[in-house]
Formats: structure tokens, C-alpha cells, sequence
């Protein structure tokens, strides 16, 4: 008889019906969340919309209304942020200016009397991490704003808390130098293998660095996926607007199974195509969800017509308004696309639209 058992490890963090009221204010609804060990979670949302509250819950800056913080498989709702293992960065970086790269970073583990030399080895270690080990012995000043983001990171990381939060630490830095730090922060992430959660409202970083994404609106957490079922199969009216761009129509909607095709109406338009999100009880309003660069045109054939209003260049690829009926239309056009199918195309010309019916997805929420 095999008696042998399995131990499950519990995720880095575990939410428990956590909420937050401000007075009269419900800042975060009643949820519940678990972040895997070793993940790199964000979370993503509009400002205000409850996002740094939730962060701030975890950390402890912030006391739950209702509900429990569990860390490790440890309730820490009732404890210090100091006694909980975890660590912050901030846009900000928060260096000491009097101390050198190497000193800020070795910092925190003098703090909690690590000896000097396993210190100094562990503050090392970190530096080679961040690729600044040969500006030891700088001063912050003496640092570009990238470098002290780096540092800022090493210092979070050297004393090996079970997870690292990181509040919009990338909003300082100009547009190619996020796009930079954005894959060398997965990338450290790996390496260490220590729990991120990344909070932002920059959905590119969202989807670039995260093994799965809870987006935030008015407090309530609207959907937690991967970044792909997040832009591909979004569950809300405004998870497919705010992931990317996407072409919200209104519609009604017949009774039907989640993931059944059907016909719905649009006021204007006519009758489309899609896929149903989730299971629909009876005929009532909705919205079918397109991303533009799914949608095909063609100068001939059957679809729906539009007229082009706008042709906006953008190097590799081309965006086009077209209005339908009452509707603009959003569609991506790659350059290639447009100079081998449609030669010549100007503002005014009628177009034929066509989609997959999979790519057309119908929510009622």
C-alpha cells in the first residue's frame, strides 16, 4: 500500500474576501486572489481605481476592512509590514544619497545583522544581478535614472523576501529605457525566483512582463488571466477597452451557451457574428468585442461596407476609421497589407469588413 503523502505548497499570497471602505467609500470590493510562488503578477487598472490600495493591504501600510492577508501559508493580516517577508520599490528608488551603490544595497541586511562577510558577498551577488557590480563605489547622484532603478531593485531583492511589490517603478524613465527595464526586470525576476507583484496602469508593461494580470476598475477586480486570454478573451466591456485597442458595438443578444455562435443585432448595422463570452439566459443588451487587427478588407466581395474617414501611417502598420452605418470602425493594417492589397487606398473609398465569427466575442457585462 503506498502511504505516501503530498505536501502542497501554498501560494506566495492568498486574499481572502479583502475589502477597504474609506468612510462611506467601498475602495475595494470583496475579493479573493492567489499569487503562485515565483510568479510575476501584475496588477493593472485606471487611476483610482483601488489598485495601490489592494498593494498597500498586502504590505501592511493599510488595514483590511474585512478579510485576511495569508503570506507563505501565514496569516499576516494583524503584522507589521517590518515583520512581513516581503520588500517595495518604488518609482521613486529611495537611495541614500550619502552612501555608496554598494552601501545602499547592503543596507538592509546590517540592518537585520547579517554578518559582515556574508553581507558583503549577498550585496555583491546582487549587484552582478542588476549588471553593476563595476559602480560599487559610486553615489547615487553619479548614476543615471535607469542605473539607480537598478539599484533600487538590488536592494530590494538582496535579503531574499518571499515576495518584492513594485508600485509604477518604471514611470520616471523615458519611453526606450522602459521598454529596456521591462525585460531586464523578467528576466532578474527569474533569476532570483522571488513572487513579483508589479502594480501599473501601463497595460504594454502588463502584458510584456506578467505571468497573469488582475484588472482593476472602481475597485472590483474585473478578470484575472494570462496576457493572452486577457487581450483575446476578455470577460468585460471594459477589460477588452482598456487592454489595447478594440471596437465596442452595442447589440442584442439572444439566449444562448458560453462559447456558442450566434446572430446579434446592432442598431444601424444589422446583423453580425460572433461568439458568446458566457451563457445568456434571455434576449437582452450586450456588446460584441473586435480587435481591429482582426478584421479583413477587401475592395470587393460580401461583408458589411464601410467608407474610410481616416488612413493614419505608423510605420509598420497602417490604421483605418471606417464608418458603418453610425459606427467608426477601427482596423490595423500591416504596411505590407496595404501596399500589396490595397494600392492606391484614400480617404473616401468604400471597403468590405469581414471577421471569423471566433474572433468576435459577446459579453453582456
Amino acid at each position: 500500500m503506498n502511504t505516501q503523502t503530498t505536501t502542497l505548497t501554498p501560494p506566495a499570497v492568498e486574499i481572502s474576501g479583502i475589502s477597504k471602505s474609506f468612510g462611506e467609500h467601498l475602495a475595494v470590493h470583496p475579493l479573493n486572489l492567489e499569487i503562485g510562488e515565483n510568479e510575476f503578477f501584475s496588477i493593472l487598472g485606471p487611476s483610482g481605481c483601488g489598485k495601490t490600495t489592494l498593494m498597500r493591504m498586502i504590505t501592511g501600510f493599510e488595514t483590511p476592512s474585512s478579510g485576511r492577508v495569508h503570506l507563505g501559508g501565514v496569516d499576516v493580516t494583524n503584522v507589521s509590514t517590518r515583520h512581513r517577508d516581503l520588500n517595495m520599490l518604488f518609482q521613486s528608488y529611495a537611495l541614500f544619497p550619502h552612501l555608496s551603490v554598494f552601501e545602499n544595497v547592503a543596507f538592509e541586511l546590517r540592518v537585520r545583522k547579517v554578518p559582515k562577510a556574508e553581507a558583503s558577498q549577498r550585496a555583491q551577488e546582487a549587484l552582478e544581478l542588476v549588471k553593476l557590480s563595476h559602480l560599487g563605489d559610486r553615489k547615487p547622484d553619479q548614476l543615471s535614472g535607469g542605473q539607480r532603478q537598478r539599484v533600487a531593485l538590488a536592494r530590494a531583492v538582496v535579503s531574499g523576501p518571499k515576495v518584492v511589490l513594485l508600485d509604477e517603478p518604471l514611470g520616471a524613465l523615458d519611453q526606450q529605457l522602459r521598454k529596456e527595464m521591462q525585460y531586464e526586470l523578467k528576466r532578474m525576476q527569474r533569476e532570483v525566483g522571488i513572487t513579483f507583484i508589479y502594480v501599473t496602469h501601463d497595460q504594454e508593461e502588463a502584458l510584456t512582463m506578467s505571468d497573469r494580470i488582475a484588472v482593476m476598475s472602481d475597485g472590483v477586480v474585473q478578470q484575472v488571466a494570462s496576457p493572452e486570454d486577457i487581450y483575446n478573451q476578455p470577460e468585460t466591456r471594459f477589460v477588452a477597452g482598456f487592454i489595447g485597442s478594440c471596437n465596442l458595438i452595442d447589440v442584442t443578444v439572444p439566449a444562448g451557451e458560453s462559447g456558442q455562435q450566434v446572430t446579434v443585432n446592432a442598431e444601424d448595422i444589422g446583423a453580425l457574428v460572433g461568439v458568446l463570452a458566457e451563457g445568456v439566459s434571455h434576449e437582452q443588451r450586450g456588446t460584441l468585442l473586435l480587435r481591429p487587427e482582426r478584421i479583413d478588407v477587401s475592395r470587393t466581395g460580401d461583408g458589411l461596407r464601410g467608407t474610410v474617414e481616416t488612413l493614419t501611417f505608423l510605420g509598420e502598420e497602417w490604421h483605418v476609421h471606417l464608418r458603418v452605418g453610425s459606427e467608426i470602425i477601427k482596423i490595423s493594417l500591416s504596411s505590407l497589407v496595404r501596399e500589396r492589397d490595397l494600392p492606391g487606398l484614400v480617404e473616401g473609398e468604400e471597403l468590405v469588413l469581414s471577421w471569423r465569427p471566433q474572433d468576435a466575442r459577446i459579453v453582456i457585462r
